[in-house]
């Protein structure tokens, strides 16, 4: 199927959806694991995710908004495929617009994690204050949006004294994604800027799941010394 379009009609979404469909996963145990690593219920076809990227990046090519403004959110590989062109939108104000209607619609931890922005100086601000918006949201993977956002700010003075400010309201969180999105983000915090862990750690801001969770993965790193690895063992919530 031709993918570089300078226009995408409905019709196209139509044969495009058929093109997919044609790609599906024959194999029921393999389609079945997929849904189960996936834990979505959107219908999932299978198809393999380089295989999916490959798709969007010859998407981008041709005019690719006219493809979002359809709408096309029929299955797990329709969100990958608009999460990867989100993802290149330049204009900030318009990639929100499509991120909005994007972030209320999945529902699983992959069609989170596939977002991938380049944020420079000319837009870290609003890029900082949408995800602080995003993790204010009662859902659930729109706040995973948000907080996989703050890894872009780690090391960013102005911007991670008020993350910290932030963490503790995500203390009564219940929500698994959720909660592993924080953890992974304060491993990440502890490998690339110690003192600010240790902060984390020190000052009691995480719920328990979250602190053991982020131990456990600062442990299993290779980027972290086994002495400091020891140290951490004592943070650690019974």
């Amino acid at each position: 199927m031709e993918l570089i379009r300078n226009v995408w009609s409905n019709s196209d979404i139509k044969e495009f959806a058929s093109y997919l469909n044609s790609l599906r996963e024959t194999d029921e145990k393999k389609l079945n694991w997929t849904k189960r690593i996936y834990n979505t219920n959107l219908p999932v076809l299978g198809i393999k995710v380089p295989v999916i990227k490959k798709i969007a990046k010859e998407i981008v090519k041709g005019n690719f908004i006219s493809f979002l403004k359809l709408n096309p959110y029929t299955t797990f590989e329709d969100c990958l495929i608009n999460g990867c062109l989100i993802s290149k939108l330049k204009d900030f104000d318009t990639m929100k617009l499509y991120l909005d209607t994007y972030s209320t619609i999945i529902d699983n931890w992959a069609l989170c994690d596939c977002l991938d922005f380049e944020i420079k100086k000319d837009n870290e601000n609003k890029f900082f204050n949408l995800s602080m918006d995003y993790v204010q949201s009662n859902q659930p993977f729109k706040k995973r949006i948000g907080i996989l956002l703050w890894f872009k700010f780690i090391n960013n003075e102005q911007f991670i004294k008020s993350i910290l400010n932030t963490i503790p309201n995500l203390k009564n969180e219940n929500h698994y994604y959720v909660n592993m999105a924080l953890a992974w983000f304060v491993c990440e915090c502890f490998i690339k800027n110690k003192a600010l862990g240790y902060y984390i750690f020190k000052n009691h801001i995480l719920n328990k799941f979250v602190t053991n969770k982020s131990i456990q993965k600062i442990k299993d790193s290779f980027r972290v010394d086994i002495k400091d690895k020891k140290i951490l063992e004592k943070y650690k919530q019974k």
